[in-house]
């Protein structure tokens, strides 16, 4: 059985730093793609941070620069570092594996970006 489990949001201030783990289980992690999606009330899920398995990254806009994706495949764990962080960053924050045969997501965690 497949599973993902995520941690490491919060509330931080303006101009902080938060990093985000996504620990998977029961699959191959190196044969998949992953990405952080984030998505803050109101509004449609959005990329944020993808990291192929070949070893590509690609960020939004809105974050490059500040975020940083990275991957461990012996521990089977995808991070998301972001530092210099907006309240425009407030969002649940959810980590997504994905092949072609296969797509699966994290439960979310929430970041809050507030003084």
């Amino acid at each position: 059985q497949v599973q993902l489990v995520e941690s490491g949001g919060g509330l931080v201030q303006p101009g902080g730093s938060l990093r985000l783990s996504c620990a998977a289980s029961g699959i191959t992690f190196s044969n998949y793609h992953v990405a952080w999606y984030r998505q803050a009330s109101g509004k449609q899920r959005e990329s944020v941070a993808t990291f192929s398995s070949g070893g590509l990254t690609n960020y939004a806009d809105s974050v490059k620069g500040r975020f940083t994706i990275s991957r461990d495949n012996a521990k089977k764990t995808v991070y998301l570092q972001m530092n210099s962080l907006k309240p425009d960053d407030t969002a649940v924050y959810y980590c997504n594996i994905r092949a072609d045969w296969a797509t699966y997501w994290g439960q979310g965690t929430q970041v809050t970006v507030s003084s």
